[in-house]
């Protein structure tokens, strides 16, 4: 089983790259954050030709989810559970399979709107982790991964790429995400690489990406027996040297093959 997650800033201008990108890693699960584009604008047909189903949760010019399966598929969530907002923000989708349950997720960045577009961030965090705990306990296999807008320490970020104010790193969004591992979640990249400097972000500014001034934001956690089954976890960087790449580039893991769904 392999599966990926790369928001991908506008899925209409970069249609090719993920086509070409899937024909050269055939991941089973792909899931794409800020697609940027209603349901109806998003190139499903184009994706099934390469033998993709996708599930689209869209939404006019901002924010927006997917995910792309070749494998039989159920939709569970086009939105996360116990969280809210007026007017809807167009933030996740749960689909499960024969083997796991796949939540996709773009968390809020947290820093504009203030303090209240903080503490939207950390509600997001919370209603996650609650939907977390109730698959935990109702014994599912499950992976939420996406972009996450939290470099979890400080080793995930290239020095001075970011302010210690930045909600990227906030004291409360770290420790949001590290009650997601209190829970028994495994970071699936930092399970196999516990130490050094792996990027999923470079900006388009300040010449991040010839700088390597990154941050590690695009997670992928792993309920535990998925984690018993890990492989492998890496960043695809060579996706951002690509023409007119996104700022941002696939996640990929692969598990050991299972034996059935819970």
């Amino acid at each position: 089983m392999k599966f990926a997650t790369w928001n991908i800033n506008s899925i209409r201008q970069r249609r090719d790259l993920v086509l070409q990108w899937l024909e050269r890693e055939q991941p089973d699960l792909l899931g794409l954050q800020e697609i940027k584009c209603t349901d109806e604008q998003f190139p499903a047909d184009a994706f099934r030709e390469a033998g993709y189903e996708s599930v689209v949760v869209g939404q006019k010019s901002y924010n927006g989810v997917a995910i792309l399966s070749r494998v039989p598929f159920t939709l569970a969530h086009r939105t996360l559970p116990g969280w809210d907002t007026d007017p809807p923000q167009a933030r996740y989708v749960e689909i499960r399979t024969d083997t796991l349950t796949f939540g996709n997720l773009y968390l809020p960045n947290g820093n504009s709107g203030g303090e209240a577009g903080y503490d939207n961030k950390l509600s997001f965090m919370s209603a996650l982790r609650e939907h977390a705990r109730d698959m935990l306990r109702a014994g599912t296999d499950f992976v939420l991964a996406g972009d996450y807008n939290v470099c979890p320490t400080d080793e995930d970020l290239a020095p001075g790429a970011l302010s210690p104010d930045d909600a990227l790193v906030r004291p409360a969004s770290r420790a949001a995400f590290r009650s997601l591992l209190w829970l028994g979640l495994t970071d699936a990249l930092r399970a196999l690489h516990p130490q050094g400097r792996f990027y999923t972000f470079w900006d388009y500014q300040a010449g991040a990406w010839p700088r390597d001034s990154g941050l590690c934001i695009d997670h992928a956690l792993l309920s535990p027996r998925l984690a018993e089954r890990l492989l492998t976890a890496m960043p695809d960087r060579e996706e951002r040297g690509m023409k007119q790449p996104s700022d941002h580039v696939p996640l990929v893991v692969t598990l050991r093959d299972g034996d059935g769904a819970r």
